[in-house]
């Protein structure tokens, strides 16, 4: 069964990170709101599958996955799904369940990063809010970015299979979304990201190698990876990244 992601389709955000799994693993997967809707795709299709009155199980919000008769939604719980079918994650549950742990810590940076130029309403514009962001991205490039990633470098630093990983000696799901947290603050960041990447030496080793390796090089180059752009949780305001 092919596997059927839904999410926006001019946006990398909370999907890019599934996008990477599936891209890593080389599997057929259709990016249901990319595909023209005389195919069966389009936001409407996204839209009709998200408020279906028959599931059961309805996901909050995009991103959620379409497998067979199996829909999941949340960043994290598609992964925890994906990673054993894709060989992204150990074959214990003591990995499964770090590797868990460690994707959700992704998420709780990446709700961050959304709130340095969000930080007081989702449904007001940046404009609105210009005072607050630049507290909360104050704090954010000078605290919350060294933190996070400063943990990640104990995390690679303190496994026993070497610090090329996260968990283990393979790859996970857990690399390639460490690979997308540091690609988006390098985006959105660079100066505060490039002084936090100086100091964690080991998670700048791992970005890097994750965007060398085969799959993902040629996913990273292809027009199937949207641009990052200031539609999506990343954003490139240079005020947000201090003087």
């Amino acid at each position: 069964m092919t596997y059927q992601l839904h999410y926006w389709p001019t946006i990398q955000g909370r999907g890019e990170f599934v996008r990477l799994a599936l891209e890593a693993a080389g599997v057929d997967y259709v990016d249901v709101a990319r595909e023209p809707p005389g195919r069966g795709g389009g936001e409407a299709e996204l839209v009709r599958r998200l408020k279906d009155p028959h599931n059961p199980w309805p996901p909050f919000a995009p991103p959620f996955l379409v497998h067979g008769s199996i829909v999941v939604g949340q960043t994290a719980a598609i992964l925890l799904y994906l990673g054993p079918r894709l060989h992204l994650v150990g074959d214990t549950e003591e990995e499964r369940i770090w590797t868990h742990q460690l994707q959700l810590t992704v998420a709780d940076a990446v709700a961050e990063v959304h709130d340095t130029h969000h930080p007081v309403g989702t449904g007001l514009y940046y404009e609105d809010q210009k005072p607050e962001a630049a507290r909360v991205a104050q704090s954010f490039r000078d605290e919350r970015i060294p933190k996070f990633l400063g943990w990640f470098e104990q995390v690679l630093r303190r496994n026993p299979a070497g610090d090329t990983h996260l968990v283990g000696h393979a790859l996970s799901y857990a690399d390639l979304s460490l690979f997308q947290l540091v690609d988006g603050l390098r985006y959105a960041f660079p100066k505060a990201t490039a002084r936090a990447l100086a100091a964690t030496p080991a998670v700048a080793k791992l970005h890097a190698n994750v965007a060398r390796r085969q799959r993902v090089h040629e996913y990273l180059k292809s027009p199937r990876r949207i641009a990052f752009n200031e539609d999506g949780i990343f954003r490139r305001y240079p005020e947000l990244d201090g003087d």
